[in-house]
């Protein structure tokens, strides 16, 4: 092994989460800083919480939505049903700002 190569290892650096929650670990960065942990993640709490950041959730629900309005229409009919709503909600979204 080669000496002076390694970066320090720091045996005590506290990880700090969003929500709060603080914990000791070992690492070579001096502190860390979450914006999810254990305590907070919907896969160990069973609860639904929504990170959204660019608005990914709500342009899903959206199109979800036009989706359900199309229903089991297939070709050009869907295709224009399709386009008149997405000027619907073009024309929503610039009122709405």
């Amino acid at each position: 092994m080669q000496k002076d190569i390694h970066p320090k290892y720091n045996a005590k650096i506290t990880v700090s989460c969003a929500c709060g929650n603080s914990f000791e670990t070992g690492s070579t960065i001096s502190e860390i800083k979450t914006e999810l942990c254990s305590a907070c993640h919907p896969f160990f709490t069973g609860k639904q919480k929504l990170v959204d950041t660019t608005r990914r959730v709500e342009k899903f629900q959206v199109r979800a939505a036009k989706k359900d309005e199309l229903g089991e229409r297939k070709g050009q009919k869907a295709k224009k049903i399709s386009k008149a709503i997405a000027k619907i909600a073009k024309k929503s979204e610039k009122t709405e700002k």
